[in-house]
């Protein structure tokens, strides 16, 4: 079966021809697949709730359902992201460190009932989370953007019971979070919520202090969301060396690191990672965000980069706005592409919604990787499912119709198409 999407025609059953084609192979099994899925956002239940009940109801069946994208692995924030309504953190009571006013019941307006709406189709889920920055009065300075962690002792305890509170709250909301980053983006100061940490001091934490706060909770120490190594004027102070390879370094660090989760330019340390330490599982944590034109072409793009992330050890791939409305922008003002674009009270799935669709409808978790082979093999991604059923996607990025031959049977590939093959 071939389950084809165009730009004007979506998720149409495909077609096969007696002609032959661009003979593609299949190699060796690699990494396992863990699955794809969204992030959640004030922002995105913001949006999805200026929709009636109907159709909320059928978007989020299109997202978590078996019947639809089937998302199982999916990403929250600790704290505000850059798609909040406005700034915060769990407990801005100057010198708690015991964090007696910590609390997570701002969540109960937006995130957690969006959360709820997808565990309820989603029986498979499971999420990580990070923070984009911890309270004001564990920074250098007190402010969301920008600044660094003031990395004294009490201030790593206290973070680190920070996360513990954290976890058992959710926990105790029946909200699976099964990974933990200890910071979103640390190479960078933004203008949105943000901490920079360096890897010395991301090393300390969690090995002297986030470790040893989270034995017993089940929940695993991913590093990252590491974003470098950066290619402007941070590129001297982002390499890989500098973070996952400091910390892997550090034995005390190293026996609480379980995996690595990279986005924007931490996907330049995707190879080094993979080659020094293919024992710890690699995944991806935010893709790009676009422009907010939902276009076919930045579509395209996004498909490149999951391949490149999968080729090169990925075991999930996550994206980034489940929905956003209006002109798309956040609260600082990038226009930025999400699954789903509300405008007024109408929704539109978008082209890159259909992508992430086509490989995370059929691609189950506990599938593996396959390398492919032959002279089209940089336009697809295959991987086995546990049943042993085979999927391969194609991307045909050609304004020209294309045939490709699998198994000795031959498909017919759209100009401009996404492709899906099931064998």
């Amino acid at each position: 079966m071939i389950i084809s999407t165009t730009e004007k025609n979506k998720w149409q059953k495909g077609k096969t021809t007696s002609r032959d084609g661009i003979k593609i192979s299949f190699g060796d099994e690699k990494q396992n697949i863990r699955g794809f899925g969204t992030c959640f956002s004030e922002l995105g239940a913001i949006a999805l709730n200026k929709l009636s009940s109907k159709d909320k109801k059928e978007l989020l069946d299109e997202l978590f359902t078996e019947e639809g994208a089937n998302f199982n692995y999916c990403r929250t924030p600790i704290g505000a992201s850059d798609f909040a309504t406005d700034f915060y953190s769990y407990n801005e009571a100057d010198g708690d460190y015991e964090m007696k006013n910590f609390s997570v019941e701002r969540d109960e307006k937006y995130l957690l009932p969006l959360i709820r709406e997808a565990l309820y189709r989603q029986k498979d889920m499971q999420m990580f989370a990070s923070p984009w920055c911890p309270p004001l009065w564990l920074k250098t300075i007190k402010v969301y953007s920008n600044g660094i962690f003031n990395a004294t002792p009490e201030n790593f305890k206290a973070y680190a019971l920070y996360f513990k509170k954290y976890v058992e709250a959710y926990h105790s909301k029946g909200i699976p979070i099964i990974h933990i980053h200890p910071q979103n983006e640390p190479c960078s100061n933004q203008v949105f919520p943000s901490c920079v940490w360096s890897g010395e001091m991301l090393t300390r934490f969690i090995g002297d202090y986030l470790g040893e706060a989270l034995e017993g909770t089940g929940v695993d120490i991913f590093y990252g969301t590491v974003n470098g190594p950066e290619g402007d004027q941070r590129w001297t102070k982002t390499r890989y060396h500098q973070y996952l390879g400091y910390a892997m370094q550090d034995e005390k660090a190293r026996k609480y690191i379980k995996g690595v989760g990279y986005q924007w330019a931490g996907k330049m340390a995707l190879g080094a990672t993979h080659d020094d330490y293919p024992e710890l599982e690699l995944i991806q944590t935010e893709s790009e965000c676009g422009i907010g034109d939902n276009s076919w072409a930045q579509m395209m793009y996004i498909f490149e980069m999951m391949r490149m992330y999968i080729r090169e050890g990925a075991s999930a791939y996550v994206y980034w706005n489940i929905a956003l409305e209006g002109d798309s922008s956040s609260t600082w003002g990038w226009k930025q592409n999400s699954l789903i674009h509300v405008q007024g009270n109408k929704a539109t799935l978008t082209p890159e919604f259909y992508l992430m669709k086509h490989v995370s409808h059929f691609v189950k978790r506990g599938a593996r990787f396959v390398e492919s082979k032959g002279e089209f093999s940089s336009n697809t991604l295959a991987f086995v499912n546990p049943n042993g059923g085979r999927v391969l996607f194609v991307a045909n990025p050609y304004e020209t119709e294309k045939i490709v031959t699998v198994d000795d049977k031959s498909y017919i590939l759209p100009p401009r198409s996404l492709n899906t093959i099931t064998l």
